[in-house]
């Protein structure tokens, strides 16, 4: 059972019941109480991901096996 989910949705990002206007276009990095969230691991990172976009991160993941 989950407490309350964090996600990234149509241009918007909703976290339990409140809910805004994400700044990325596919969600990551995308800020909340100091941390960045990773839409590749479903969690969040205590910095921003160094990835330029989602692409660059799927690229990485297909020649290195691993995030």
């Amino acid at each position: 059972m989950k407490v309350w989910k964090f996600q990234v949705h149509s241009g918007k990002v909703s976290a339990g019941r409140k809910s805004r206007r994400a700044i990325t276009v596919e969600g990551c990095n995308e800020p909340f109480k100091g941390r960045f969230w990773c839409p590749a691991r479903q969690w969040f990172m205590t910095s921003p991901c160094h990835f330029e976009d989602r692409q660059e991160c799927r690229n990485f993941q297909i020649i290195c096996g691993i995030l």
